[in-house]
């Protein structure tokens, strides 16, 4: 009778390192190696114990771990605008590659971009005791407040200005997106292009106005002065209602997916027809893009590379490597139905 208790409480109980042990056949100690990346350990040994580890379920104890090897694996997030596409986007994909390296993120928002809040939101992650912080910083006025902080581990911060790369900044190319965007227009017969902006002093919305205007200038059009928008499909549509009162364009270029949305309800609502009428092209390639009716001509931003490098250069960091990387990941135009040659 005790033995079949003993027997229910083991199978009630969470698994440890001693069970893992003796399922792969090797001293907890080997285990213990293995779950610490030790090199000293044969290939077969190693699989052994991880499949040990996943026949049972067995979860480390991520607090006794940092107590023998004085180590978090953990990489702190700090976030500004994470509710965005691109922002929320990336931090998903720095949290998948954060966890294939097994490290775990701690992630702390901050709801301004100055000096203050940023600080704020670094110290909670230093008294986190992670190895290793990513700035998604979009704002101009975040990154600069970052820039003057005394970072003590390795870090990159994302989004920044293709102007200001260096070893701790990564992005999308954003102006030869906005380039990418703007000649497609021009290649299709189009001379008219309206651009909706992003907000003053997000980063990516300036590059992306930069890009717009080097592409209509270089092909000697007129260039029209950009609309500022606030990322949202209902500035898109109400500005929609208001430029196209004159309909003195048959383009238009929106700095993101929503903006576009809205210009084209503003565009059926008038009774004018995409592509046939009037030409759109976003910028994302949000997972709705390829839905819209029509199908939304968009530039597809490679978010996941971003995550994935950014890690990378962050382990690279954490190891005292060169990280070998030179910041910039190229975006792709994505052509579907909502353009059309004039």
């Amino acid at each position: 009778m005790e033995s079949g208790s003993g027997v229910q409480s083991a199978k009630l109980r969470a698994p440890n390192i001693r069970d893992v042990a003796r399922r792969a056949g090797v001293s907890y100690q080997t285990v213990s190696r293995v779950l610490n990346d030790s090199p000293n350990i044969r290939d077969s040994t190693r699989d052994r114990v991880r499949e040990a580890i996943n026949e049972l379920g067995y979860r480390p104890n991520q607090a006794a771990r940092t107590l023998v090897t004085s180590r978090t694996r953990t990489i702190g997030v700090l976030a500004q605008q994470s509710s965005h596409f691109g922002p929320a986007t990336t931090i998903q994909a720095i949290e998948l590659a954060a966890r294939e390296a097994s490290y775990r993120l701690s992630i702390t928002n901050v709801a301004s971009n100055d000096r203050h809040a940023i600080k704020a939101g670094l110290d909670y992650l230093m008294s986190q005791s992670v190895e290793a912080i990513v700035f998604v910083t979009p704002q101009g006025r975040a990154l600069d407040a970052v820039r003057e902080l005394s970072v003590s581990v390795p870090f990159v911060a994302l989004h920044a200005n293709q102007v200001d790369q260096s070893r701790h900044s990564m992005s999308v190319d954003q102006q030869a997106g906005a380039r990418l965007a703007t000649r497609h227009l021009i290649d299709l017969g189009h001379t008219e292009i309206m651009h909706l902006s992003g907000p003053r002093d997000w980063l990516e919305a300036e590059a992306r106005v930069q890009g717009f205007l080097d592409e209509i200038n270089e092909a000697g059009l007129k260039a029209r002065a950009p609309v500022l928008g606030d990322w949202s499909s209902s500035f898109g549509y109400y500005a929609g209602l208001e430029l196209l009162r004159s309909r003195d364009f048959t383009a238009l270029f929106a700095s993101n997916d929503q903006m576009a949305l809205g210009f084209m309800h503003a565009c059926r609502e008038l009774g004018l027809s995409i592509p046939d009428d009037m030409s759109v092209v976003g910028f994302d390639d949000i997972p709705e893009a390829a839905h819209f009716f029509p199908p939304l001509t968009t530039v597809r931003q490679n978010l996941p590379e971003i995550g994935r490098r950014a890690i990378s250069v962050l382990l690279a960091g954490l190891r005292g490597e060169n990280p070998g990387d030179d910041g910039i990941v190229l975006p792709e135009l994505i052509v579907r139905e909502s353009t059309a040659t004039l």
